[in-house]
């Protein structure tokens, strides 16, 4: 079923992960059945993020970066500069979406956009994300609240690796990160990213009209 209108909302400047949290949040609880339908694109300043159930032995080093305890689903993750985040305020009701449906698209995109540049990327049945060669270069994790949904996912661009070494990625003893700057000789830019992402969005028909707004 389309949505009648979806806002795109880019941010240009990295963002503090804690005020988006609230941000977000905030719309759901605020938002009606003739809401719009929002999706923000983003980086976030360096940080790690705890999943409603994420477990503290996944937390291996205790660093300078701060960590923020939130509500979607998963495990402890890294974001910070150079990873593209993407989070999807979305009325799942009004898009006849079940949860499956949300994590499908939002693992489709990555896949799509991933593709773009020549690399074969796959998800797995038990294991949410996106991967190349058994190594993860897209996470995910979502929130919902009376059918509406937010977080969203982050695709490793040319982020530092190291918050990750601190942590098991997405409660994974072991696992191994990747970023398209490893796999590409000319990795695209955040900028260029989020206009594919607009572009890969007016093509799926799921929203009568798209706007753009720089934040």
């Amino acid at each position: 079923m389309q949505s009648p209108h979806l806002t795109i909302r880019y941010f240009s400047q990295p963002q503090h992960y804690s005020e988006k949290f609230e941000a977000m949040k905030a719309f759901t609880d605020a938002r009606d059945p003739q809401t719009p339908d929002e999706i923000w694109l983003l980086q976030h300043h360096d940080v790690l993020t705890q999943g409603q159930a994420g477990k503290a032995e996944h937390i291996l080093q205790h660093t300078h970066l701060p960590i923020v305890y939130t509500d979607r689903g998963g495990q402890v993750t890294w974001h910070g500069h150079g990873q593209l985040v993407v989070y999807f305020l979305l009325d799942l009701n009004r898009l006849k979406w079940h949860v499956r449906s949300l994590v499908n698209f939002a693992e489709k995109m990555m896949i799509d956009l991933l593709k773009h540049y020549s690399i074969e990327a796959y998800a797995k049945p038990d294991a949410p994300g996106v991967y190349v060669d058994e190594r993860k270069i897209g996470s995910l994790g979502f929130k919902i609240r009376r059918g509406r949904s937010y977080h969203g996912f982050a695709l490793n661009i040319n982020c530092t690796l190291d918050g990750f070494s601190t942590i098991n990625p997405c409660g994974y003893a072991g696992l191994e990160m990747v970023r398209m700057q490893d796999l590409l000789d000319h990795p695209p830019s955040f900028e260029q990213l989020s206009q594919d992402i607009y572009h890969y969005l007016l093509q799926t028909g799921y929203f009568a009209t798209i706007d753009q707004i720089e934040v």
